[in-house]
This record gives structure tokens, C-alpha cells and sequence, in this order.
């Protein structure tokens, strides 16, 4: 059940998704992008000219979600896509130059994000942070797993 006080899991959990949110708008905006694109930019960093569908299920985001970023992204000249040359029906997304240039800036904002987000942790306390919230995403995904959401499972 959710709780509005303040030290509830629910309510903390919230106010940590909302202010994650405002310091990548932050974060992305001074580099020129959006929360959304950085998922994209390393699937195509990784593997340039994946399919639409292929991101769409790597990334965990539904066809016209991935559509939306990705005319974004292409009217900021960031990717560019093309019909594959073997069958014309498949749409390949490629990296423009400009899309290129913006792994290092994005990998630093990253960073910087992850930095403020531990400070005062110890290398323990990191640790554990990340086995609770692995366990937390675990729980979540076998919650959407049981067709009792809208979601799909994360693994």
C-alpha cells in the first residue's frame, strides 16, 4: 500500500525517480540531448545500424516509444535512418557524425551523475546499494512478469 510519509519506501523511491529525471534533464541538456536518447546512443555506439525492432526489445520500450526518440533524434541530426539493402520493409538506424562525437560528452555526464548519486558512500555501502537495488528491480520485473501490469519483464 502506498504511504505519503516521508520515510516510506514508496515515497523515497518517487522523489529519487523525480530528481534522477531533473539532473539528467540537467545533465543531457547541456550537451544537447534528452534522458531518453543515451540508452539509444550506446546501443549504437555498441553495434551501429540495428534495426528499429532490435532496439525496441533491447532497449524494453514499445515501437512507437522508440519512434518518438528516434524522430527526435534524427531532426536533431543525431541518427539517420535507412531501408536495410536485403529487404526494404526494415528500417536500419545509423549514427550520424555528430551522434559519434557524443559518446564522450554523454559517458562524462554519466559519470558525473553516478558521482553525485554516491558521494559520502563508502566502497561498502556501493555495494550493498547495488545488490538492494538489483533485488528491487528483480522484484519489480517478476510483479510485471504475473500480466498484473502493462509492463514488460526487464529479464
Amino acid at each position: 500500500m502506498f504511504s505519503a510519509e516521508s520515510d516510506s519506501v514508496d515515497f523515497l523511491l518517487v522523489q529519487i525517480i523525480r530528481l534522477f529525471q531533473q539532473r539528467s534533464h540537467c545533465l543531457f541538456g547541456r550537451i544537447g540531448i534528452y534522458p531518453g536518447q543515451p540508452p539509444v546512443l550506446f546501443r549504437l555506439w555498441k553495434q551501429d545500424g540495428r534495426t528499429q525492432k532490435e532496439l525496441a526489445e533491447k532497449l524494453l520500450l514499445k515501437p512507437a516509444t522508440l519512434t518518438l526518440i528516434l524522430q527526435r533524434m534524427e531532426r536533431d541530426g543525431l541518427v539517420e535512418r535507412r531501408p536495410d539493402p536485403a529487404d526494404q520493409r526494415i528500417s536500419r538506424v545509423y549514427l550520424t557524425e555528430k551522434g559519434r562525437k557524443l559518446r564522450e560528452p554523454v559517458e562524462k555526464a554519466i559519470k558525473e551523475r553516478e558521482r553525485e548519486i554516491l558521494q559520502g558512500f563508502t566502497a561498502e555501502e556501493k555495494l550493498l546499494l547495488r545488490r538492494f537495488l538489483i533485488r528491487v528491480r528483480d522484484n519489480l520485473a517478476k510483479g510485471c512478469g504475473t500480466g498484473d501490469c502493462f509492463c514488460k519483464p526487464a529479464l
